[in-house]
């Protein structure tokens, strides 16, 4: 209603100056941050007229990404102090702040996020498939928490991938719920909860869902085509796709991340899954507790890591933005679709021109 009376003709636009005139009006009830960003956005619009659609997108939390480019033309003239310096926050509140500097390069951005985030839904995915799918499952029905590689019920269950099981296809991933070993639980564990809840805090349970699954897909299918004869065990394929699509964007986007300690914090995360991965494939050659199977393959950490840095980049490159209007993200999803089709004919015809000696099946 004020900006129609602002745009007598109804042309879905007003001036600048009679813009700035109703910021100014109206400001105080305003979040101060979202006053911010109204005034990037007219000192941004070179036409002198502002969309009547960009105010409504701003103040419904939605920004197109004609809006977006205006905002970000106009970050240059914002001259309040960063998120980082206000003072006064509460304990949640802080940890938003954190979470928005731990993942958001930049400090636009991160305001809009700090003020649009409700915790409305939680992290709810990467929280349950960590406390249900590990501790309930092994913790209840195995009445165990992990099942070491010389466990009788290792490989006498029906969650693992196995090469002669390959036709029952939920194992390709419900392989994640069993681990090779305390040591293999306890890092995967860490390093999806340390870098997947904030993660999904920010772009939200759907986009880092899709991620973690499609890394997890890409693993077990990787190990039907390069290590054919192994099973496999454990999460790392989609723990591997979002860390590494994490640590991918901070080195993108290095400058911007304002992040404490960034160097160190990528320093331990890469060790710890270099020796994870050094763990792995010293398993896979290790002697087979039940020859003639062999210990599982460490090709799904290999498949993640692919997945994070393609797909998953792209997703996490902007928490908010439109994937349907991004080239690469068509590009990169149409190479995954047709390695996981390539990977399911492989599946079909290679094991029987190929005439390998499988091991027996558990």
């Amino acid at each position: 209603l004020l900006l129609s009376q602002f745009d007598p003709d109804n042309t879905g636009y007003i001036s600048t100056e009679k813009f700035r005139t109703l910021l100014q009006r109206h400001g105080s009830e305003l979040d101060p941050h979202k006053l911010e960003v109204l005034l990037a956005l007219a000192d941004s619009n070179s036409e002198g007229r502002i969309c009547y659609q960009d105010f409504v997108n701003l103040m419904s939390n939605k920004r197109s990404n004609s809006f977006r480019q205006a905002i970000l033309q106009g970050n240059r003239r914002l001259c309040s102090k960063a998120l980082l310096e206000e003072t006064g926050l509460s304990l949640s509140q802080r940890l938003i702040r954190h979470v928005a500097y731990e993942t958001l390069p930049r400090e636009i951005d991160r305001k809009w996020y700090y003020d649009s985030y409700t915790c409305c839904p939680p992290p709810w995915f990467m929280i349950t498939i960590t406390i249900v799918a590990f501790f309930l499952y092994n913790g209840v029905v195995l009445d165990r928490f992990v099942l070491q590689v010389t466990h009788p019920l290792y490989l006498k269950n029906a969650l693992l991938y196995h090469p002669q099981l390959r036709a029952q296809a939920w194992r390709y991933l419900t392989y994640i719920f069993m681990h090779a070993g305390i040591e293999h639980l306890g890092l995967n564990v860490v390093l999806q909860l340390l870098v997947g809840v904030p993660l999904e805090m920010v772009h939200g349970a759907a986009r880092i869902s899709f991620v973690y699954v499609a890394g997890v897909v890409a693993g077990s299918l990787a190990v039907s085509v390069a290590d054919m004869t192994a099973p496999v065990v454990g999460s790392s394929g989609g723990v591997y796709a979002l860390v590494s699509a994490h640590l991918a964007n901070i080195v993108m986007n290095w400058s911007g991340m304002k992040c404490q300690f960034k160097l160190l914090r990528m320093a331990v995360a890469l060790i710890c899954m270099s020796f994870e991965f050094g763990r792995a494939v010293w398993l896979r050659f290790h002697p087979s507790a039940y020859p003639p199977c062999p210990h599982p393959s460490f090709m799904a950490h290999l498949g993640g890591v692919m997945v994070g840095i393609t797909l998953g980049v792209i997703i996490l490159r902007n928490y908010e933005q439109r994937l349907q209007d991004q080239t690469l993200w068509w590009i990169f999803l149409s190479i995954y679709v047709i390695f996981v089709l390539f990977a399911v004919f492989w599946n079909i015809f290679a094991y029987s021109l190929l005439d390998l000696k499988l091991p027996p099946p558990p």
